[in-house]
């Protein structure tokens, strides 16, 4: 089955001017941050010693969401991946695409009573390319196939020459290894996660500043798939995408907010030119993850706009049976579309 990542990838660079196919991603890798709490809360364990959900149900939620075809792409850590891709062959006749993180970066370590994740990021690997693609080391060209051939790299540039220098460094050896062995990745831009590294009303241009630089001495082969940023809004947006419109923007979800916020951040980010959204934690503390994503999908498509998105989507947890969270009143305020500068507060 053709995966629809695949087809809308094409359809954005036969006509990048023209094209309004978007792509959707659930992020599923917070456990590649967040520890024991990453699948989220489940409400009806509250007050308990285990008020958080364990990872087989965060993993259930990945294959009905999947099942469910309204994303392109399914973001995973690889011991996920190996489980969901490898041996269960979830995305053998799915339309959607599996991804892995391929690195983790120091400043999304974030623990419970830890403090790592407000240092300076410094480069870090967990994951293998192998172990991504076929579950063990020096795969057999054959085996390649078997698990996910699309990973996500991080990156935080923090402004500071011995720093930067590291990460591109990493960077770097990263794409010459994932081009010899064909793996794609698309590339994740954090904003600065030191205080003062760049001035706020500079950091969309420095963002932006950034990518362009650390792309420019790539070729083709060695270029990501598209970009995953925080959406600084329409003057940067555009800025970026029409600096290069075969560089395919894509925005990050945010912290979880209202559902007004997600919808908002996601036609806006639209609106001004982006054609990917992954988001992480507004989907999985949703009442109904899937029901969420349909949503979510809707206005990616151009069929809904954020207010009636709101009210359509409190109308179909009704007909479920589910209490909302917040009042529909709550719900359809309006807060900031900006996405926080750090993946404490971004993901």
């Amino acid at each position: 089955m053709q995966k629809s990542l695949d087809r809308k990838l094409a359809a954005i660079h036969a006509d990048p001017t023209n094209c309004r196919e978007f792509i959707l991603a659930d992020a599923k890798d917070a456990d590649m941050a967040f520890g024991i709490g990453s699948p989220g809360l489940a409400p009806e364990r509250a007050g308990t010693n285990r008020p958080f959900r364990s990872l087989e149900e965060y993993r259930e939620q990945m294959r009905l969401i999947t099942r469910s075809g309204l994303v392109d792409i399914m973001l995973m850590s690889a011991s996920t991946s190996e489980q969901l891709t490898i041996r269960e062959r979830l995305f053998d006749n799915s339309p959607v695409t599996p991804a892995a993180r391929a690195n983790d970066t120091t400043d999304i370590h974030i623990l419970r009573g830890g403090r790592i994740h407000e240092a300076a990021s410094r480069p870090f690997r967990s994951a293998a390319i192998d172990h991504i693609q076929c579950g063990h080391l020096d795969c057999a060209p054959h085996e390649r196939t078997q698990g996910a051939n699309l990973g996500l790299y991080s990156m935080t540039f923090n402004n500071d020459v011995d720093l930067d220098r590291q990460s591109l460094e990493q960077f770097r050896l990263f794409r010459e290894e994932a081009e010899r062995k064909g793996f794609r990745y698309f590339l994740e831009v954090f904003d600065p996660n030191l205080p003062g590294a760049v001035a706020p009303d500079k950091v969309g241009g420095f963002v932006n500043d950034a990518i362009v630089r650390a792309l420019a001495g790539v070729p083709t082969a060695g270029r990501p798939q598209f970009l995953k940023i925080a959406y600084h809004g329409p003057q940067a947006m555009e800025e970026l995408v029409a600096y290069d419109p075969h560089l395919v923007v894509g925005i990050l979800g945010g912290s979880a907010g209202n559902t007004r916020d997600a919808f908002q951040l996601l036609y806006d980010a639209r609106k001004y030119g982006a054609r990917v959204a992954l988001f992480g934690r507004k989907i999985n503390t949703a009442e109904h993850q899937v029901t969420f994503v349909e949503h979510l999908r809707l206005i990616a498509d151009g069929h809904l706009e954020p207010v009636d998105a709101v009210k359509s989507y409190h109308g179909a947890l009704q007909k479920l049976g589910i209490p909302p969270r917040r009042s529909l009143a709550d719900d359809l305020a309006q807060q900031s579309a900006a996405t926080a500068n750090s993946y404490g507060g971004t993901k």
